[in-house]
């Protein structure tokens, strides 16, 4: 276990919320002993955040059956899956956000794989994304590897801030001098340092210091030694492919699973996903041991069309041998006549094709009271506090019947898992 994560150790909260508004400033769960985390097993801890939530929901039956099991005990769960571990407060992908997941109940931790210029598959949720979430900005020798240099915003011109640094850019040597930190940016920026300062206010800095920032191999290691699950996401590449002539899309998908046979990891435990399907059906070719709980994630949804040919075009992903479908929450409900939260057509569809389910992002959104933005846009009508985040949840596990959900703050997920024997 990390020292950063060692520092921030607080016990597990009672049974009362807390009820202050600042959210971001929550602590994280304290850290398992050597011995335990050597067996990867150790005694789950929520944190004040879930006690939060179910306080802040309107009264009610699932309010009233949320608060009975506030006491616990809980326990890990597959339905709690890590989304980039537990970004919310930790710089996503890092070994700190991936302990933190683990100690907050999820079963399932996430790492994002893309590539770096040597070839060397590391977690990162884009291939080009460093500018954002690493501090190689500040690292002059490294930002002049970027592909595109730090420009700075100009007013008259109506220009934003902007620059553009991938893995794929620097060696795995030199992606392992940086430090990760929180995704953002500052459009209006003038200097490096603003464009760098720039955490959304629902999230924090404290635990960003100089996130540890991992290969996809050190990953399955540590992942391995906290007893959790894995779901590498082959990110897309924004390098042409073949990558210099002789590096094709295949040699990638399977240099992915082949880092998972080579850890000597069992296929059952790896829920290899993918936006593209063909990833998806070359897994199930190629290396049908993992292909058979791979998951595509479908993004198709985010237009109407897409929608509709993702709706109609259910029976043949299974057809095809796809097992697992996992689209945005927004796409699984929507409201009926009374305004209350019901499965949607989408969900139906992949139901009816015999299609399991997963689902991506709870608490991504920030406070509720603007409705939820993207993730709850179908169902915007009738969201309008932090309470119901539990809601929400409530209605992809019972009426949905999703097999998991995606956090940045695993313990919500896990809090509601155990509640209801999940």
């Amino acid at each position: 276990m990390s020292m950063a994560l060692a520092l921030i150790a607080l016990p597990v909260a009672g049974t009362g919320a807390c009820s202050s508004s600042d959210e971001s400033v929550q602590p994280a769960a304290p850290p398992a002993s050597p011995a335990e985390e050597e067996a990867g097993r150790f005694s789950v801890q929520l944190g004040p955040r879930p006690y939060y939530l179910v306080e802040d929901m309107d009264e009610g039956e699932l309010k009233e059956a949320l608060l009975a099991c506030s006491e616990g005990p809980f326990e890990r769960t597959d339905f709690s899956i890590g989304h980039r571990g537990a970004c919310m407060q930790f710089p996503e992908h890092t070994r700190e956000s991936y302990e933190a997941a683990a100690r907050m109940g999820a079963g399932i931790v996430e790492c994002d794989v893309t590539f770096t210029k040597d070839r060397k598959l590391v977690c990162r949720h884009a291939q080009c994304d460093l500018h954002t979430t690493t501090n190689i900005l500040a690292i002059p020798e490294l930002a002049a590897k970027c592909s595109e240099p730090f420009v700075p915003a100009d007013a008259e011109a109506g220009t934003p801030a902007s620059a553009k640094c991938c893995t794929s850019d620097i060696t795995l040597a030199e992606f392992k001098q940086l430090c990760g930190k929180m995704d953002s940016a500052n459009p209006d920026a003038a200097t490096v340092e603003e464009y760098m300062a720039a955490t959304p206010k629902f999230r924090t800095d404290l635990y960003a210091t100089c996130g540890t920032l991992l290969t996809h191999a050190e990953s399955i290691e540590l992942l391995s030694d906290l007893g959790v699950k894995f779901t590498p996401e082959l990110k897309a590449p924004e390098v042409e492919m073949p990558y210099e002539g002789d590096y094709e899309q295949e040699d990638y998908a399977q240099q992915m699973i082949d880092e998972y046979k080579a850890a000597g990891v069992d296929p059952k435990l790896v829920f290899a996903q993918s936006f593209n399907l063909d990833d998806v059906l070359y897994w199930l070719d190629k290396a049908p041991e993992f292909g058979a709980q791979a998951v595509f994630l479908d993004e198709r949804v985010d237009t109407a069309e897409g929608y509709e040919e993702a709706v109609s075009g259910m029976q043949s992903l299974a057809d095809q041998g796809v097992k697992i479908v996992a689209p945005p929450m927004f796409a699984l409900v929507t409201l009926d006549g009374k305004g209350a939260i019901v499965p949607s057509e989408y969900a139906e569809a992949a139901k009816a094709a015999g299609l399991d389910i997963i689902t991506w992002t709870l608490e991504r959104s920030g406070p509720l009271a603007g409705g939820g933005e993207y993730y709850y846009q179908s169902v915007a009508d009738s969201i309008d506090n932090d309470g119901d985040t539990m809601v929400m949840l409530d209605v992809l596990a019972r009426d949905v019947g999703v097999r998991g959900v995606f956090s940045d703050w695993p313990a919500t997920v896990t809090y509601y898992a155990n509640c209801m024997g999940l």
